[in-house]
């Protein structure tokens, strides 16, 4: 068993939608729980106005009965409040054809340009609908089902934000089971930023970028905790569950670059400050121990039973209050990049949907290790292999 989804939707659309194949059957399963995690995406200082509007809500369409879901393909729908405003241009009927004056100043750093290009399109509006984050609100309810499954068996992922502009801070690296508390302290941030003072200064930076009609990026970091080892493979590329997982990251709008464990400070160091030396178990565990984390918990494309820390570095967003130049694709004059409403900086709404991403891939690996029609089966198949590893050491 393999977990696969799909989203689908526009920006300004009736409605996004997205089916979740591949969760085992009796996972307990509510709105209350992908509504948690739709409120969280939707936070952090230095969001727009689509915020304001916007009060997203996930619809369970199919898939769960009476709380628990059925084995069957699991279908969300998040309903457009912003929808009422646009009936008429982002209508599928060809009566309203026109209704709307179309885009033509392509945004530099947007896919509007290689969009168009791409599809043949005059009207940039056709691109910029469906390339825009908002259609990450979908990935982040079914990320929360994946959470869901992720913490019957064991597992929970959280993040929190490094650096937005040129603000940052360091989390203790020597001590990486305190991610969950970094997590906790992150959740109480505007920023998502678990360092007060550092939190502080982003917020600043935030402020001032929007004064100056400009926008912030940052990096954000993902763990995820209660892995076991054995996830992932390093026998195919495309098994190996670091590049499935950088695959997922870089796929968030925004997301520039990806890091799993020192990631290029690795590059900077020699082998023996590199390596994660493999020391004897600690008393009661029953698989060696480790006496750091460089790795990010992955090794050879496989989970090695550490925490795994992946770090995202997202651009500053490219749409802005003043706008860069760029060439109306009707006329070819130059001109100034269109402006839609956006956001100043959305590094700690980015967090939450790189946990999503994580989670989706992770649930995912896991499904393909143990397998599991039922989720008391996968709890079976996962008791077996941890106690066959716990015989082997």
């Amino acid at each position: 068993m393999r977990l696969r989804f799909l989203t689908s939707g526009e920006s300004h659309g009736q409605a996004l939608v997205g089916v979740l194949e591949g969760v085992p059957a009796g996972l307990e399963l509510a709105r209350e729980h992908i509504d948690r995690e739709l409120g969280r995406r939707q936070g952090g200082h230095g969001r727009g106005g689509r915020m304001k509007i916007e009060s997203d809500t996930a619809r369970i369409l199919s898939g769960v009965r009476w709380g628990r879901t059925l084995g069957s393909p699991i279908a969300l729908l998040i309903e457009n409040r912003d929808w009422a405003n646009w009936r008429e241009a982002m209508s599928p009927e060809a009566e309203h054809a026109g209704s709307i004056a179309p885009v033509t100043r392509p945004r530099p750093g947007h896919a509007d340009l290689a969009g168009a290009l791409k599809y043949g399109h005059c009207d940039i509006r056709n691109v910029l609908e469906r390339s825009s984050a908002r259609e990450t609100a979908m990935r982040v309810a079914l990320g929360a089902v994946a959470k869901r499954l992720l913490w019957e068996l064991g597992a929970a992922v959280g993040s929190y934000v490094l650096s937005i502009g040129p603000v940052a801070w360091s989390p203790p690296r020597e001590v990486p089971e305190e991610c969950l508390a970094l997590h906790e302290k992150a959740e109480v941030s505007p920023v998502r930023c678990p360092d007060p003072k550092a939190g502080k200064r982003m917020v600043a930076a935030i402020d001032a970028a929007a004064k100056e009609g400009d926008s912030l990026g940052g990096v954000f970091e993902v763990f995820a905790l209660g892995l076991p080892p054995g996830l992932g493979s390093h026998v195919h590329w495309d098994r190996r569950l670091d590049g499935r997982l950088a695959q997922a990251l870089m796929s968030i709008q925004a997301i520039k670059g990806v890091e799993a464990g020192l990631g290029f400070e690795a590059a900077r160091r020699k082998g023996s400050e590199a390596m994660d030396e493999i020391l004897p178990p600690k008393e009661g565990q029953p698989l060696p121990a480790r006496g750091s984390n460089n790795a990010g918990g992955i090794e050879g494309g496989i989970t090695n039973g550490m925490p795994l820390l992946m770090r995202a570095a997202m651009k500053p967003i490219p749409t802005l209050r003043r706008p860069l130049r760029s060439v109306d694709l009707k006329t070819g004059e130059p001109v100034e990049a269109a402006y839609e409403r956006s956001d100043v900086c959305a590094v700690p709404a980015a967090s939450v949907i790189g946990e999503a991403m994580a989670a989706l891939t992770l649930a995912d690996a896991f499904l393909e290790k143990l397998g599991g029609d039922s989720l008391e089966e996968t709890r079976r198949n996962l008791a077996s292999y941890m106690e066959s590893l716990e015989a082997r050491s």
